[in-house]
């Protein structure tokens, strides 16, 4: 049988659903309490190049997304691992996991995955003199030119995987 002499029914379930995940309680205050949603997965499927292009290998696992990170689940979205310095001043170090959504066209200014004829890599993509150009985001890599050039997705979101900080 429940005592409410101390603890209101209302506030027995509350405190019951929390424990068991299904609300959370952003701060102290009046209504503060929302519904956990379903936690959000996707695929990460391997690495990505930021630096020289290398060839894409996907080794498939699910990761959990962070709420903090918004995107629509009705479009696919995969996750890869980075591997190399050329996005350091757009905040992604080697190590970081990037989130994407896949899609194969985008807009002069997006962050996409490109695979060119060297391999896949994790660029800006640009429009220079009517040819595509990828862009590093650290002023000691060059700009590449690729021959042959296919997006497979647009960059949506970062979960910082290393201990590093600027």
């Amino acid at each position: 049988m429940l005592d409410t002499t101390n603890v209101s029914t209302a506030q027995y379930f509350v405190e019951e659903f929390q424990k068991k995940g299904y609300l959370q309680q952003k701060n102290k205050g009046h209504k503060s309490i929302t519904p956990m949603s379903e936690p959000k997965t996707v695929p990460l499927l391997g690495f990505i190049a930021a630096g020289r292009p290398i060839e894409p290998i996907e080794n498939p696992e699910d990761i959990t997304v962070p709420e903090s990170i918004d995107y629509n689940a009705k479009y696919p979205h995969y996750a890869l691992k980075v591997k190399g310095d050329s996005m350091v001043e757009m905040g992604i170090l080697s190590g970081d996991i990037v989130l994407i959504k896949h899609q194969l066209t985008a807009e002069p200014g997006d962050a996409v995955v490109a695979i060119t004829e060297e391999g896949a890599t994790l660029k800006i993509y640009k429009i220079k003199n009517g040819m595509p150009v990828l862009e590093a985001r650290n002023k000691n890599f060059p700009d590449i030119k690729p021959e042959k050039l296919e997006i497979r997705g647009k960059f949506i979101g970062l979960v910082r995987t290393s201990a590093q900080y600027f």
